[in-house]
């Protein structure tokens, strides 16, 4: 007797996703059965009227077991695109996502020869930025332990881990000299806001690099008081920032004495990147 095909066996696992109120439940179907055969998600066609071997039946049925609980299929895979490559995540860090992007474009767009990210997480901003660049440098911090891990391993797949520095520091106090390109992608999301997002997201990754537990506005606040004595002349910073917050998170890089300061809106048109520079070395011998 044979058994269920992979076919069979994708449509019972659609339904039950569905029924478990996934979003897109025929792709995460689709994508976790690939990934229990141990193939590309666009080769799945060509098994689907094939029996379904025992082994990979079992693999799927853990992995949809575990996504009708909304675990992130992200975590299941172990791996989240971004920026045309693929980086290890896990529950330990925040999934890299597709708006962080227009941060990575907004960097790259003037030359750079050393970087510090704040909050580096997966490390997905630090290590586009110096695969991007080849000959830059990169500092990147973070306060969780594991998410350096996550980071340093980062770094060695996508082979920058010559020109990566990853250390465990609570924003700047372990972070020693000039940069001429500072970002951040931090925890911006305020307490009362947790509540309205996505299980996935709420349970599943960890709630320090979400919010600040307060107004979601607390990093910027550190970031703008301590930005300057780290920029060199001239140099930029460029933060990721919640949908309302640009006129608050300008305000405070004003207030820093950062000038130039600029909102860059992502696909969807909302704010998404604020940008500022220091004062050039001609601006301060003129006295200003």
């Amino acid at each position: 007797m044979t058994g269920p095909t992979a076919a069979q066996v994708m449509v019972a696992a659609t339904a039950r996703l569905r029924a478990a109120g996934v979003p897109d439940p025929a792709r995460d179907a689709r994508i976790l059965l690939a990934h229990a055969a141990r193939i590309e998600a666009s080769r799945v066609t060509l098994i689907a009227p094939e029996d379904l071997a025992p082994d990979i039946a079992e693999r799927y049925e853990q992995l949809i077991a575990l996504r009708v609980i909304r675990v992130p299929v992200s975590h299941l895979l172990g791996e989240r695109e971004f920026y045309g490559r693929r980086f290890k995540v896990s529950g330990d860090v925040l999934d890299p996502r597709p708006e962080t992007e227009c941060l990575i474009e907004a960097a790259i767009a003037v030359p750079y020869q050393n970087v510090l990210d704040l909050g580096t997480g997966s490390g997905c901003i630090l290590v586009t930025l110096l695969a991007e660049q080849p000959k830059a440098t990169g500092l990147g911090v973070d306060l969780s332990e594991a998410a350096c891990l996550q980071a340093s391993a980062n770094a060695v797949l996508h082979r920058v881990q010559a020109r990566a520095d990853i250390r465990q520091s609570d924003w700047f106090e372990k972070v020693e000299g000039q940069f001429d390109l500072i970002v951040s992608n931090p925890p911006y999301i305020a307490l009362d806001e947790m509540q309205g997002l996505s299980t996935e997201v709420r349970i599943h990754e960890p709630e320090m690099a979400l919010t600040d537990g307060g107004d979601g506005l607390a990093a910027y606040r550190q970031i703008a008081k301590e930005v300057v004595l780290y920029l060199k002349p001239g140099g930029r910073v460029l933060v990721e920032i919640g949908p309302t917050q640009a006129s608050v998170v300008a305000a405070l890089f004003e207030q820093a004495g950062l000038q130039h300061i600029r909102v860059v809106q992502d696909l969807d048109g909302r704010d998404r990147v604020v940008c500022a520079d220091s004062i050039p070395l001609s601006g301060l011998e003129g006295g200003n």
